[in-house]
């Protein structure tokens, strides 16, 4: 009862994060901000179910699987590197340094000068 209750909430709460990130994928102005949908809210979703299901099948007497807790591990570390390259990607095409308020030291690492 307890497990059910758990994973029913878990799959909810993954369920509303997947339907806010196709949503703020979809009415976003700009590439940008549209990247940020994506990267965070509909990977908690996924990872949410992820995580229902490795609580799930362990409830039920079919031992743990390795290979959910492994993808929800490699989810949670490649969206944020993914993201970080696609908005790199985005800055090299469309945005002028000119344009790109100074940091406050240096030079912004994604426009600083090859050697």
């Amino acid at each position: 009862m307890v497990w059910e209750i758990a994973v029913s909430g878990l799959l909810v709460i993954g369920g509303l994060f997947g339907l806010i990130g196709s949503f703020g994928l979809i009415k976003l102005p700009d590439p940008m901000t549209r990247l940020h949908a994506p990267t965070k809210s509909a990977t908690l979703g996924v990872g949410a179910v992820l995580i229902a299901s490795l609580v799930w099948f362990p409830s039920q007497g079919q031992g743990v699987s390795w290979h959910e807790l492994l993808i929800t591990l490699f989810l949670f570390l490649t969206a944020p590197v993914a993201g970080n390259l696609v908005a790199k990607a985005n800055m090299h095409l469309l945005w002028r340094k000119r344009d790109i308020p100074p940091p406050d030291k240096g030079d912004w690492a994604t426009f600083a000068k090859r050697k």
